[in-house]
């Protein structure tokens, strides 16, 4: 493919993209008064944001599949309309159980557009070529991840949070349009699709299972109790049962064979760090910005640009230098380091912390994570062979999205408890009765209409709380420093992935 033929077909992929990232984060900033006006508590701001994650998780690997035995054009534009009709349904939530469960459908169709904007690339540009275009995928994502939020405060402040739900629609309508157009892509073998329903079956209840533990052990139950051992024990049983199906099936939903290769069992690792960087960065950060300093939706879209702006040029950057060079490790050590650095910065922050210096944390934090997210899919995806580049890639991709699920759950837990602890002990530091707060600690106050000797106390709880759940995470990315150096570089191919599925198909047939 020449350039432009490569940039006509890039644009409808990355508007798919831009439109995947915007229904996420166009409501980033205004979760807090979403929940406040629905009367929810900390654990439904959790479980908003977990309940994509679940079902982006779990359904990752099954668009993978999916990707590998049918259509991927189709299957794009699938995702893209599961994705942006939930999001509008859940514009008209009335509850957060009602906006829980849109927002897991929502999650279905982002699991799509996760694994398969990241494939139909692989289709198009060789790996070794793919560091040019990263600069369009950073922009995209830097689009998506500061207009987003920015769009969604301005939206909240001025129309109402419901408003953001609805804002995808005609971008979602354009990427379809756009994507039937530009993308053309070679007819491909005709298999028969078998879809391994009881691995997906089984490995949904495991993963389910084992995130509702996370998430209400410690609140509705003892971490040790009898539902702790029925729930960790069910989990391991049915991922037990999932790996047993998932070796005798003929088209398994994750290939086990995939974990033979040590670059793919690297970057799954090391992508688990990364998702719990990313998400839990991006769920946080808008709960400290507006509970432990004020901010309204639309400030806080303006003070995580920071980050934003470190992810966009490190990805950019690190991207560019990997097209020219043919090398991509040191990128990732580097990025790896910065990982850490960045989390255990962002692990000293309180609700007195300077916003430059706030913007410093955050700039080293989103540089570790745009020179690691996509180089670990680009390492993961060079070693692959082409009739497993979909379920590689979805594989990669479910690690990541399942790293931060599970880091959400367990982080949001424990911000919960040590929020309630904090504010409890505050108010009676105060001499103020804890009932003040409106009956119940655990429900997320609306900070401006408190009197000053409570909106003190909320400030630094959550100023406090917020930061121990960073240093928490700080440990965690250390592992993927760990799998980065165990990383064996492969020099990167000249082939895109259309090139070698048509020249092994061509060389079936001749050997046929």
């Amino acid at each position: 493919m020449s350039h432009r033929e490569v940039l006509e077909a890039l644009s409808g992929i990355l508007l798919g993209m831009f439109v995947s990232i915007l229904a996420t984060s166009v409501v980033s900033t205004s979760l807090p008064r979403i929940i406040t006006d629905l009367d929810g508590s900390q654990s439904a701001f959790t479980w908003v944001v977990t309940a994509t994650l679940l079902t982006t998780t779990i359904s990752t690997p099954i668009w993978g599949k999916l990707a590998d035995l049918t259509n991927r054009k189709v299957l794009v534009q699938v995702a893209l309309t599961i994705s942006v009709v939930s999001s509008a349904l859940a514009g008209f939530s009335q509850s957060t159980e009602m906006l829980i469960g849109m927002r897991a459908v929502q999650g279905i169709g982002a699991g799509g557009l996760t694994a398969l904007g990241t494939v139909l690339i692989a289709d198009i540009i060789s790996p070794r070529e793919r560091g040019r275009y990263m600069g369009l995928m950073g922009a995209v994502m830097a689009v998506g991840m500061v207009g987003g939020p920015l769009l969604g405060g301005v939206i909240t402040d001025a129309a109402g949070w419901r408003w953001n739900f609805f804002v995808g629609l005609p971008f979602a309508v354009a990427a379809i349009i756009v994507l039937q157009r530009t993308l053309h892509l070679p007819p491909t073998r005709r298999r028969r699709v078998q879809i391994d329903w009881a691995g997906a079956v089984l490995l949904s209840a495991g993963i389910a299972t084992l995130l509702l533990w996370v998430t209400f052990a410690g609140e509705s139950f003892a971490w040790a109790s009898w539902q702790t051992v029925a729930m960790v024990g069910g989990s391991l049983v049915a991922l037990g049962a999932a790996i047993a199906v998932e070796h005798r099936a003929p088209e398994p939903i994750i290939p086990l064979r995939l974990f033979r290769d040590r670059t793919v069992v690297l970057s799954v690792v090391a992508s688990v760090a990364v998702g719990i960087a990313l998400f839990g960065s991006q769920v946080y950060l808008s709960q400290y910005l507006q509970l432990a300093r004020g901010r309204t939706p639309t400030e806080s879209g303006l003070l995580t640009i920071p980050m934003v702006a470190g992810t966009f040029l490190a990805s950019t950057w690190s991207g560019r230098a990997i097209s020219r060079t043919g090398r991509y490790k040191k990128f990732m050590i580097a990025g790896s380091v910065m990982l850490v650095a960045g989390l255990a910065l962002m692990g000293t922050i309180d609700e007195t912390t300077s916003f430059w210096l706030l913007g410093v944390y955050m700039a080293v934090l989103g540089t570790g994570v745009g020179m690691l997210m996509q180089n670990l899919v680009l390492a993961a995806q060079n070693t692959l062979p082409v009739q497993d580049v979909g379920s590689g890639t979805a594989t990669v991709a479910f690690f990541r999205t399942l790293g931060g699920t599970l880091g959400v759950s367990a982080l949001g837990a424990m911000l919960s408890h040590r929020v309630q602890d904090l504010m409890v002990g505050g108010l009676r530091a105060e001499g103020i009765d804890p009932g003040a707060l409106g009956g119940s600690t655990s429900t997320l106050p609306d900070v401006a209409t408190l009197p000053a000797p409570l909106r003190h106390v909320v400030e630094h709880a959550f100023g406090v709380g917020v930061a121990d759940v960073f240093l928490v995470a700080a440990p965690i990315a250390l592992l993927s420093l760990v799998a980065v150096l165990l990383l064996r570089e492969v020099p990167l191919g000249n082939r895109s992935g259309i090139q070698q599925r048509l020249e092994a198909e061509e060389s079936g047939a001749a050997s046929a």
